[in-house]
């Protein structure tokens, strides 16, 4: 299979126009970020921040006109907000001048700006998916038990603002106490801080919300709680590559993202879509963990694939991230989630746990930089 090239991509892009401006948006200098990878295309689309909401619909068809080119297996594009629209002297908006006649040309990279962390927090530590479905949120909560299992600070936030699911699977209920009327205390469960919408809002309330309060929500939640000291902080994220995502991404330091899949083609796809995503917005991947991986019975013994197996590490190996590990569809971890005590806490010293800690060991060492430290000589005296 041929390899897309740049030229074809940025072609692409030129026939998507601007709906207010009526140029593309490649001869505008809306597009930045383009890297293109064994097929995988991702790019960022620039707009300004005013408009931001309302130009969904021009990602998506941007998304759409490169997917169409012979060779693209995965196609990821972001809306990002940071950059205002460009200005004349005197504030006038710049109107579209002979640029626009230009060659297509991705805009020029700007340098970064440092983006301030959340106090007392060493790391932050995102745990996504593509979908949902895959057990993501599972995956986030015996993590974070696997890291406070080791001694460390761990903290649990919740960005799923439509579908929250860790007071459940933490087993815990209530309203966060105000500090000072403004600064909440989280909640905590098995050692771990927790805070989630879920702790705000009845169970069954739907969150009707647009994405500028979500974003809103997200920022409270990270800088309006009093986390204290904390090594790592992990973060639930919503399924998908929305709102939420790209609100972290931009807004605070993270550590590493941990994408959550299971074996089967579907959810590797959108999986594949999520990894992007955090590449294009200078997130490490810190590596793949298969989820449902396959099923024992608990009577005979028998193993059974349901969802194939090993999909997850070939797509690791296929896009250069580390495979972190499997865990195995089983009755006992599904129970003790829906019980709230997650299986990390309730069988500590079992094989369930035993993958839960082996994952959490590995995204200690790359967080924390102990896996590039060689261990001091030991001087033996006879």
């Amino acid at each position: 299979m041929a390899e897309v090239t740049e030229a074809q991509v940025l072609a692409a892009l030129g026939t998507v126009k601007d709906p207010d401006r009526g140029t593309d948006i490649v001869s505008l200098g809306m597009i930045s970020g383009l890297a293109i990878k064994d097929g995988n295309v991702g790019f960022s689309i620039e707009v300004d921040p005013r408009r931001g909401p309302a130009l969904e619909p021009l990602r998506q068809a941007a998304e759409k006109a490169v997917d169409r080119l012979a060779g693209v297996l995965s196609v990821t594009a972001v809306l990002t907000a940071h950059r205002p629209a460009p200005q004349m002297q005197g504030g006038a908006q710049a109107a579209p001048g002979p640029a626009a006649n230009s060659a297509p040309r991705a805009a020029a990279p700007k340098p970064a700006q440092p983006k301030p962390a959340v106090p007392g927090v060493r790391a932050i530590v995102a745990v996504a998916s593509g979908k949902g479905g895959v057990g993501k949120s599972t995956t986030a909560v015996n993590l974070a038990l696997a890291l406070a299992a080791r001694g460390l600070r761990i903290g649990l936030l919740d960005a799923d603002i439509y579908g929250p699911s860790l007071p459940r699977l933490m087993g815990l209920s209530g309203r966060p106490p105000a500090r000072d009327g403004r600064t909440l205390e989280p909640l905590t469960g098995h050692g771990v801080k927790v805070m989630s919408m879920g702790f705000l809002v009845a169970e069954d309330t739907p969150m009707i919300w647009r994405g500028p309060m979500v974003q809103s929500a997200i920022q409270q939640m990270l800088r309006d709680v009093a986390w204290g000291e904390l090594d790592v902080l992990v973060v639930d994220m919503p399924p998908g590559t929305g709102d939420a995502q790209l609100t972290l991404a931009q807004q605070v330091p993270l550590a590493g993202a941990v994408i959550v899949s299971t074996p089967q083609d579907i959810a590797l796809l959108d999986a594949r879509k999520g990894l992007n995503m955090f590449r294009r917005v200078d997130v490490p991947v810190l590596g793949i963990v298969e989820n449902m991986s396959y099923f024992c019975c608990p009577n005979c013994g028998h193993r059974s694939d349901i969802f194939g197996h090993g999909g997850a590490r070939a797509e690791a190996g296929r896009l250069g991230v580390d495979f972190l590990g499997e865990i195995p569809l089983d009755i006992a971890i599904r129970e003790t989630s829906d019980g709230g005590t997650p299986i990390v806490a309730v069988a500590p010293d079992g094989a369930h746990a035993g993958a839960y800690r082996a994952i959490a060991e590995t995204v200690w060492q790359k967080v924390s930089g102990e896996g590039g430290r060689r261990a001091a000589p030991r001087i033996v005296i006879e």
